[in-house]
């Protein structure tokens, strides 16, 4: 397949599609990155803009800075509403029509509220920047209010200051531990409402938190969430929620803050190309992330539902970023005209959760590690997977400041809906 230069299009620049692009940088092709926001988000660490423990700018980076020095690369910021394979196409939002030679779909995942959509409004999840500094707002503001009431209506002041998180997996658990320590740090700088009204709580329908993991290790992890006093409740199903209230399978918890972290559904790219979907949205593909009837057209990431030794790979950015990296290394093949590697296999590291302070849980490699060491292990691989040395130094101090002092940077109540903007003054 050797001979004029391919155009390679890869929609989505998180880790899988940037990994795709990063190993055709010497490689005989014309790489266009389309993405709808001009940055890369390291989307695990989303929960630390959250909890006003790291700024926006620390965890991400523009998308053209990334790829300044990848003369072969170019970036769209735009919308992705539809491909014509048959054509080899991609169409916009903007109607711009990009032609492929060959396509890298790796769109990633959103929110799932298994048929309850109408809970989004009340109960929003933690996938975008936006989402992070809105709830930053919320959690924040909410402490406020509580501040406000709590002499003329000290229930609603507990309203106020009770926080639901929906869903134990990993971002579940990390939520709900920073909210716990946020709680604590920012009581010092009110004078009025107390601590012990401050409430976490941390619901889970199956009968324990982070079930991915080994049991010794959920075990564990729940007890440390305890110890900062949230409170964990397994096999309680959410069955209603609505403005200022959770309904759940044992009963009913006010509370003027939800977060969901239950399930994530898959980015409509099985739409775009007319291709079968699982009820999540994923798209099967093949030993090569290719899905059936289409030879030029790879499917990476959380899109992708891809099996190996008969389950599914998480949806996770180790798993991305080696099927961006396989991906891209298949392509430098083809195009060179040599005999591309044989099917993806990922090698799996292990996983990480970090409940809070000198509070982690990990299996590396068969190696099970609590307390702090894996609280250490966590923040290095973190560290190590964050894109930009500025964001990995910028990071680590500001870790280290909030370790040393607990004080965290970016407390700020930034209202972004222009109708909540205060009065200009007169």
């Amino acid at each position: 397949m050797s001979g004029a230069i391919k155009d390679v299009v890869i929609v989505g620049a998180g880790f899988g599609g940037l990994s795709a692009a990063r190993e055709l940088a010497k490689a005989p092709v014309n790489v266009t990155i389309i993405d709808q926001q001009n940055h890369h988000l390291f989307q695990p660490l989303l929960y630390q803009v959250a909890t006003a423990s790291l700024t926006p700018a620390e965890i991400a980076v523009p998308i053209r800075h990334v790829l300044r020095s990848q003369r072969n690369a170019q970036v769209i910021m735009d919308r992705v509403v539809g491909v014509d394979a048959n054509a080899q196409i991609v169409m916009t939002e903007s109607g711009k029509k990009v032609p492929y030679d060959f396509l890298v779909i790796a769109t990633g995942a959103r929110h799932s509220y298994f048929g309850k959509d109408q809970w989004a409004d009340h109960a929003p999840g933690l996938k975008t920047l936006n989402d992070a500094l809105a709830l930053r707002e919320k959690i924040l503001t909410a402490f406020e209010k509580a501040e406000i009431v709590v002499d003329s209506d000290p229930e609603s002041a507990r309203r106020f200051q009770t926080f639901v998180v929906v869903g134990a997996g990993p971002t579940g658990v990390e939520m709900a531990g920073a909210i716990a320590e946020l709680a604590q740090s920012v009581m010092r700088d009110f004078r009025k409402i107390d601590k012990g009204d401050n409430r976490i709580v941390l619901l889970e329908g199956g009968p324990r938190v982070l079930p991915s993991f080994a049991e010794d290790l959920s075990i564990r992890a729940a007890r440390d969430l305890e110890t900062l006093g949230v409170e964990v409740r397994t096999g309680t199903m959410v069955t209603d929620i609505v403005a200022g209230q959770v309904t759940t399978s044992e009963d009913t918890i006010a509370a003027e803050t939800v977060i969901w972290a239950a399930g994530v559904q898959a980015s409509p790219a099985g739409n775009w190309l007319s291709l079968p979907v699982t009820k999540s949205g994923h798209v099967e593909v093949d030993a090569t992330l290719r899905p059936q009837g289409l030879e030029n057209v790879y499917i990476i990431g959380d899109t992708a539902r891809h099996e190996a030794d008969g389950t599914a790979l998480p949806g996770i950015a180790p798993v991305a970023k080696q099927m961006g990296i396989y991906v891209g290394r298949r392509l430098a093949a083809l195009v060179r005209g040599q005999t591309p590697s044989k099917g993806f296999r990922y090698a799996d590291a292990g996983a990480l959760a970090t409940i809070g302070r000198n509070r982690a849980v990990a299996d590396i490699y068969g190696m099970k590690v609590k307390g702090f060491a894996g609280w250490l292990l966590w923040g290095a691989a973190h560290v190590y997977f964050l894109i930009g040395f500025k964001n990995r130094l910028f990071v680590m101090l500001h870790w280290l400041w909030l370790y040393l002092t607990w004080q965290r940077g970016v407390r700020l109540i930034m209202h972004r809906d222009p109708e909540k903007q205060a009065e200009k003054p007169s």
